[in-house]
């Protein structure tokens, strides 16, 4: 018996333990298809006896132990190309039948899962809420009168209701985090040019990302690093650099003051503020920041000249066809012809600004969260108003891409009405592995199911842990503790706090005089005993580990340090010389102790 929900730990459980077959999955794939209520999901799918030998020939091929997506059922969005299948980007008039699979998906396959179809999305990914298109809106799982959210609607139902494991979308302006929301689902939005877009139809050629909504984070962090890399075919795609986040003692920045808008979902409001209570929990502080300027920024995607990028990917079809377009995302894509190449130099400029800006805040966080949407509407609304309340949908996504940043979004509950609410956390670019732990951990702690199962449990083999491969330790005795005036230099540098521990017996600890801001020295003794000093280990990239000790001022050094688990460690160790004047602290048994002696 397979779950209402097919993540992809439980399938590849059932695999390993021979109690379920790839073609098993498939006869129940097949049997959900034909069952389903919402007609609007599926633009086009292989025919079911094409989807049985394709189970018979990947079980014939063995590999399941290499293969780590063997017998995975997944989705695509209809403006991602598949080998077989029409790519439509929900226009009839402009189909064509691609030569080969987008590279995201010959990926996918080269790791043993299994294409079923492609999904119904706002044209030309053009929208946030899913009404957009000739082949009918789909509905979110929970309500049928509430939009599934888009553009990447039809990949969402397609998880949230259990027909796939997980689906590519896109995400230019929040197209795979609001649809997310909406359902009860992870959504995934990789860095920009991590995961190629080689055969992808563009929105905004410069800034999309294929995005993955899955039921776990952990389901799909994993489609997400099986898709990176740079390809050929994509000018942007990136090689990743990965940047580490503090997954312990972490910032999170959050709403305040008439920032907060939800408009008028008091419900919404108060899950946001459940979820930060939940980070903080989860050892986070909670830190008030300006969204201002991250607003401003978000406004220049559909108000400014990256607009002329969503005609730039069509013209030649937009100016021949334009009658076969959805009105709506005639009208946003039309908009381009206002814009002049002096408005998109000036909207650079203007993008710089709010870099500039918003790196002021980024200053006083690790992390940002945030409501993935104001609140979820219903279609007759949304059509009633399918720009201005478009727009409303985008308030806290618009900017992610233009600023360069990756971001998850996770469930964080269900209103009174049985709806679902979201959150997202936003990070700098490459930093997506250790953002998704966070996700991970903030999604586990909702416990709000998986999809449509409100009763799902995460499975434990779907959870992630922080990757500390690679990253050199360092021993922090001082200003550089957690919460200290120091830390900030190792959270910037990509530092990963990898634990909290004690010195071995034989140290002393001096506060040095005349330091600013004040610093202890730290002095080996042989033969002393004393309480061992409470000592942080970070983790640092190898880069910036060498940077960090070239401007280590005098007397400090570094040196291997003896902790009480029996491990040792390069750490601030102080020349002898420098504390024959200095008070002796050891007493405190560290730093924070004793600065603390001192604020009482």
């Amino acid at each position: 018996m397979l779950p209402d929900m097919l993540d992809i730990s439980t399938l590849k459980a059932g695999y390993a333990a021979g109690t379920v077959t790839p073609l098993d999955v498939i006869e129940e794939v097949i049997r959900r298809l034909h069952a389903g209520t919402d007609p609007a999901v599926w633009i086009s799918r292989f025919a079911d006896d094409d989807l049985r030998a394709a189970a018979r020939a990947l079980m014939a091929e063995g590999g399941r132990e290499a293969r780590p997506l063997w017998g995975i059922p997944f989705a695509v969005k209809d403006n991602i190309d598949v080998k077989g299948l029409a790519t439509t980007a929900a226009c009839p008039a402009f189909a064509y039948a691609p030569q080969r699979d987008a590279a995201t998906v010959a990926r996918l396959k080269a790791a043993g899962a299994l294409v079923i179809g492609k999904t119904n999305l706002d044209q030309f990914a053009t929208g946030l809420n899913g009404t957009r298109s000739p082949y009918g809106a789909p509905r979110s799982v929970f309500n049928p009168d509430y939009v599934s959210g888009g553009s990447s609607s039809g990949s969402a139902v397609a998880v949230a209701s259990g027909q796939v494991a997980f689906a590519l979308g896109t995400d230019t302006a929040g197209s795979g985090r609001v649809p997310a929301a909406f359902n009860n689902l992870v959504g995934v939005k990789p860095t920009k040019g991590l995961v190629p877009n080689t055969g992808l139809v563009p929105a905004c050629r410069s800034i999309d990302c294929i995005s993955v909504l899955g039921a776990t984070a952990g389901d799909a962090t994993l489609v997400r690093q099986i898709m990176q890399g740079e390809d050929e075919g994509d000018v942007y795609s990136r090689a990743a650099a990965p940047r580490s986040l503090p997954l312990a003692g972490f910032r999170f920045g959050v709403l305040s003051g008439k920032e907060r808008v939800f408009a008028g979902d008091t419900e919404a409001e108060a899950l946001y503020d459940a979820a930060a209570a939940r980070l903080t929990a989860l050892g986070g502080t909670m830190v008030a920041i300006n969204y201002a300027p991250f607003r401003d920024c978000a406004s220049l995607l559909y108000g400014g000249p990256w607009v002329a990028e969503r005609l730039a990917a069509v013209q030649t079809f937009f100016d021949a066809h334009a009658a076969d377009i959805d009105a709506t995302v005639r009208t946003i894509i039309e908009g381009a012809r206002q814009f002049s190449a002096v408005d998109a130099f000036c909207g650079a400029y203007a993008l710089e600004a709010y870099r500039k800006a918003t790196d002021a805040e980024w200053a006083k966080m690790d992390v940002l969260l945030l409501p993935t949407a104001p609140r979820i509407t219903t279609v007759a609304e949304m059509r009633a108003d399918p720009i201005g309340l478009n727009a409303m949908l985008g308030r806290y996504t618009n900017f992610v891409n233009l600023l360069d940043c990756c971001a998850v979004a996770v469930p964080s509950g269900f209103r009174a009405d049985g709806l679902p609410v979201g959150v997202t956390l936003v990070a700098p670019a490459f930093c997506d592995d250790d953002l998704a732990v966070l996700a991970d951990r903030l999604h586990r702690a909702a416990a709000t199911g998986l999809g449509h199962d409100r009763a799902a449990a995460i499975p434990e083999q779907a959870r992630l842990a922080p990757s500390r491969e690679g990253l050199v330790p360092l021993v922090v005795v001082g200003a550089h503790l957690t919460g200290m005036p120091l830390n900030p230099e190792l959270t910037r540098a990509g530092g990963v706090l990898l634990k909290a521990c004690r010195t071995t017996p034989d140290y002393q600890l001096y506060a040095l005089p005349g330091t600013l801001p004040p610093k202890p020295g730290l002095i080996r003794t042989p033969g002393f005993s004393g309480p061992g000093l409470e000592v942080e280990v970070w983790g640092l990239p190898p880069a910036a580990f060498g940077a960090f000790v070239a401007a280590i001022p005098a007397p400090l050094g570094i040196g291997k340090i003896s902790l009480d688990d029996g491990t040792s460690a390069s750490g601030f160790l102080c020349e002898a010389h420098a504390v024959a004047q200095a008070e002796d602290i050891t007493a405190f048994g560290g730093w924070r102790a004793w600065r603390a002696r001192g604020a009482a």
